[in-house]
């Protein structure tokens, strides 16, 4: 979820947001590029035309001209990484917990919280996950427990204004993995509360879908595919090196 690599997740954005109002999210600004290379943004500012030409999708957004208002202040892109095995370990543990906070109107990535994530029910970390996700057993030795990085959350949210009620945000994930099953399950199974800002998202895969009449079946990558955009940082990682 990185400015820089892990740039994938936040172009289904503003038609996408009031017409799938429950679910929105993603990496950062190929999702912006995603969502406005297929059409569902009805317009586009140059400031973003600029933004995503020098990251080599200027052809592509040739297209654009006026940036329609936005039903939300903030997006903030989300993707975890977790424990994971062949066949699958249980419970998974979140090990990798990323946040960008793009702003709705100039996309501009305007804040980041990332942190990694000491598992406790399967502390040692599979050679799998790591081949997947890139995070060695270093990387989550020693860190913080989910509740604390929990309570962390909050308080980047509080600091960044995204607690204060008159401020719209919302959440974007690939898929509803991140906040339908993994955090909710993960909370449940350690007895602590979801915070009400967990509850709403908005899908990336929703918006493409209803964008290009088709289902993204290996996620971003089939996205990228049919909108012909170049893939930018690793798979599986949740925040870019």
């Amino acid at each position: 979820v990185s400015d820089a690599s892990g740039c994938s997740m936040i172009a289904l954005l503003h038609s996408g947001a009031a017409k799938f109002h429950q679910n929105l999210l993603p990496r950062a600004r190929q999702a912006v590029c995603l969502l406005l290379c297929a059409g569902v943004l009805k317009g586009y500012s140059s400031i973003i035309s600029r933004k995503l030409a020098s990251h080599g999708f200027g052809a592509s957004m040739a297209a654009m001209s006026s940036f329609p208002p936005q039903r939300y202040h903030y997006f903030l892109v989300l993707d975890f990484e977790a424990t994971c095995d062949k066949p699958q370990i249980h419970p998974q543990e979140i090990i990798e917990f990323p946040i960008l906070k793009l702003n709705g109107r100039t996309m501009e990535i305007e804040s980041t919280f990332h942190m990694y994530v000491q598992p406790v029910v399967h502390p040692q970390l599979t050679p799998f996950c790591t081949e997947l996700t890139g995070i060695i057993q270093g990387m989550v030795d020693g860190q913080p427990s989910l509740q604390q990085v929990l309570e962390r959350v909050d308080e980047w949210m509080a600091k960044e204004g995204l607690l204060d009620p008159s401020v719209k945000s919302i959440f974007v994930t690939c898929g509803d993995w991140d906040l339908k099953v993994m955090l909710p399950g993960q909370c449940q199974y350690l007895g602590l509360p979801v915070a009400d800002y967990f509850k709403q998202w908005i899908n990336l895969k929703k918006a493409y879908s209803f964008a290009m009449g088709s289902w993204p079946k290996n996620g971003l990558l089939d996205m990228n595919k049919g909108l012909n955009l170049q893939h930018i940082g690793r798979p599986h990682s949740g925040i870019g090196e």
